[in-house]
């Protein structure tokens, strides 16, 4: 478990640096609407997913979901400065807070896919113990799958190779993920 926690992290932490590596990468012509629209979406999707992982360390006394929490803190915050780094680099908005989120119809429900609604991020504020681990898993399944959804459109629309290398390690890394959420769920 620590080593793929550890390759995941390497790998988005080299993703950041080769960013900023000053190289001529994010030139205009090597990025499309899909690219744009794949960070534009994948950074509030990562902040909601963030701000679901920072509610267990005072809501769960799981060691696996602490844990699985811990990991999707550390993989998900430097993908976020990533993505945002390239917005800039394209002079593209960065996406504000999750407020910024409303008018997005992804989902096919009002929102985009995977995201939480107002009311489960108030469900999951709100409880504690069993319910939350159990609230926590079933939720981010749900938000791991709309996330997918996001990395693999990028895969077959995106043009920047940075953008689909990091859609390809989302893919990898949160369909183990999900697998992981749905054992502890059975448990």
């Amino acid at each position: 478990m620590i080593r793929k926690f550890t390759l995941s992290t390497l790998f988005a932490a080299a993703l950041v640096l080769g960013a900023c590596s000053g190289s001529d990468s994010t030139s205009a012509g090597d990025f499309n609407d899909a690219d744009v629209t794949f960070a534009q979406e994948m950074i509030p999707h990562h902040r909601q997913a963030v701000e679901m992982s920072d509610l267990a360390a005072t809501r769960s006394t799981d060691p696996d979901i602490l844990a699985l929490a811990d990991e999707i803190i550390a993989a998900q915050d430097p993908e976020i400065a990533l993505m945002t780094g390239w917005l800039d680099d394209w002079d593209e908005d960065v996406p504000g807070d999750m407020g910024d989120m409303s008018g997005m119809d992804h989902g096919g429900d009002g929102q985009m896919a995977g995201m939480m609604s107002p009311e489960q991020m108030s469900d999951l504020r709100g409880s504690t113990g069993p319910e939350f681990d159990r609230l926590f898993l079933e939720q981010m399944i749900e938000h791991h799958e709309g996330a997918l959804e996001m990395a693999v459109r990028e895969q077959s629309d995106g043009r920047f190779t940075d953008a689909i290398a990091l859609a390809q390690e989302i893919e990898r890394t949160q369909m183990a993920e999900i697998a992981r959420m749905k054992d502890l769920l059975a448990s």
